[in-house]
């Protein structure tokens, strides 16, 4: 009887679909859930390394492993809130970025303090951040720093700011740092959005969070993280400000007061970019009353900046004014500094002390893609100069993008504010004698250089109207050539 059940309930209409959908169901009940299995993993792991770490190692090391997630935890949730009317690939770059950014950090405090055994200028903030911190989590921010604040001592300032929150652990303010040097590279991200929202978001996405420079110098504990941070908050600002957006002189000033604390005279090089940008912005659809005096009060603004950023690069590099004289006397000054170490480049003296234009094409080959192959002495200067080489070979592969640039000057001001201050900090930069030192010098240039490489494309149809263009005008010069010659050829008849 059984079997005859069961032989019947094979024929029924619709068995062998419910067979299969059952045998279905029991197939996919044995397939495991590798991803979450791969988290839990990931858990475990965590969980016993920082069991260890608690156990045998001082909070100097176990302390990144508290605050790694939790910068991961503030960050993400904010990124997907300012991606959320972005395409998901916007979503997945900056997210990228963000993780990238903070394991670069591990490979900075290698270098400093593996390689090179501590001898960096993060170890002296970091001794300085820990005599400082517990009075500032005490409440106490009368502290002496024994040198003046602008330029090192700010940064010894913050780190300490920085230990008072996270706790007294180098590993912990690098990543803390590195967190900032991603928010900069984020807000130029983010300027160029707002200032050329035709441009190719995407490869400059690519460049400016990924590029080995970017990823590596601007992640640890120093003037670089903070000037890379800062220096985004000034051309967010500087963005807003072209397009004549809210918020604008919020960011400008936070970010001019940043680079001024710790290196004035790249706050002058800014505001020669932004007055240029400012000039040639465009005029507004509905024109007010207000306009002309809004125009006027935001050139006096940037003009009272400049003098004041002007005082400051003086009392900065102790130099009794602002001129051509105390110039070359700061060039030779940063010539005598930087001219020591392994990684020295030959410098014509006579044609380093000056920043005349006509000295422009070669320091920007300076500035930007040296030091060449030839001339590197160790690993670090070679992958410098590979990527100057990469960086070289992407300005070729852009040529037609690049000429696109002088029709951009005026519909895109922003363009022509990246053009003055990489122009002007090559003129400035240029007579680093030191590679090593150059190198990590020039990320503050990089993310404006690389907008220039991200211009858009020429339009198919733009080259389609320029070819036919030129065929038309092929074709009325092949007329009136052929007109000519028989009107040549007639003339003999006729007479």
């Amino acid at each position: 009887m059984s079997s005859r059940l069961m032989s019947y309930s094979l024929r029924m209409p619709g068995s062998r679909a419910a067979g299969a959908r059952f045998a279905g169901v029991r197939l996919s009940g044995t397939r495991l859930p590798w991803g979450s299995l791969l988290a839990l993993a990931a858990v475990a792991v965590y969980v016993a390394v920082f069991a260890w770490a608690m156990e045998y190692r001082p909070y100097d090391i176990w302390g990144a492993l508290i605050v790694f997630p939790l910068l991961l935890t503030i960050s993400i949730p904010l990124l997907s809130r300012f991606s959320r009317d972005e395409p998901p690939w916007v979503r997945r770059l900056v997210i990228g970025a963000l993780v990238a950014k903070l394991l670069a950090c591990f490979a900075r405090y290698w270098m400093s303090f593996i390689l090179y055994e501590g001898r960096a200028d993060a170890a002296t903030y970091d001794l300085v951040g820990r005599a400082i911190a517990p009075q500032f989590r005490n409440g106490d921010f009368t502290v002496d720093i024994g040198r003046k604040v602008i330029g090192t001592g700010f940064i010894m300032i913050v780190t300490g700011i920085v230990y008072a929150i996270v706790g007294q652990s180098l590993l912990a303010g690098y990543l803390v740092y590195s967190w900032l040097g991603f928010w900069g590279l984020y807000l130029f991200w983010r300027a160029f959005n707002v200032a050329y929202p035709d441009g190719d978001r995407r490869r400059y996405g690519k460049l400016l969070f990924f590029l080995p420079s970017l990823l590596f110098w601007p992640s640890g504990i120093g003037k670089d993280t903070w000037m890379m941070f800062t220096l985004g908050l000034s051309a967010y600002g500087v963005a807003l400000l072209l397009v004549r957006r809210r918020g604008a002189f919020v960011f400008l000033i936070l970010g001019a007061v940043g680079t001024t604390m710790v290196r004035p005279h790249v706050t002058v090089l800014l505001l020669c970019g932004l007055c240029v940008g400012y000039l040639l912005r465009n005029r507004p659809q509905q024109a007010s009353a207000l306009g002309p005096l809004r125009a006027a009060l935001g050139i006096l603004v940037l003009g009272v900046g400049c003098v004041l950023a002007l005082q400051q690069v003086g009392s900065f590099f102790g130099t009794p004014g602002i001129g051509a004289a105390q110039a070359n006397q700061v060039i030779a000054k940063t010539q005598t500094q930087t001219a020591q170490g392994g990684s020295a480049q030959a410098v014509d003296d006579s044609a380093a002390l000056s920043i005349s234009p006509a000295a422009l094409p070669q320091s920007l080959v300076t500035v930007l893609f040296r030091p060449f192959p030839f001339e590197a002495h160790n690993i670090q200067a070679l992958v410098a100069s590979l990527e100057g080489v990469v960086l070289m070979g992407l300005f070729v592969v852009a040529l037609p993008r690049l000429k696109r640039i002088p029709g951009l000057l005026i519909r895109r001001p922003y363009v022509a504010f990246v053009i003055v201050y990489t122009l002007v900090f090559a003129l400035a930069f240029a007579n680093i004698r030191n590679f090593g030192i150059l190198t990590r010098e020039r990320v503050q240039v990089f993310p404006f250089v690389l907008v220039l490489l991200a211009v858009s494309k020429p339009d198919r149809t733009e080259s389609e109207k320029g070819g036919s263009a030129e065929r038309r005008r092929r074709r009325v010069a092949g007329r009136r050539t052929a007109s000519v010659a028989a009107g040549s050829e007639v003339e003999p008849a006729d007479q």
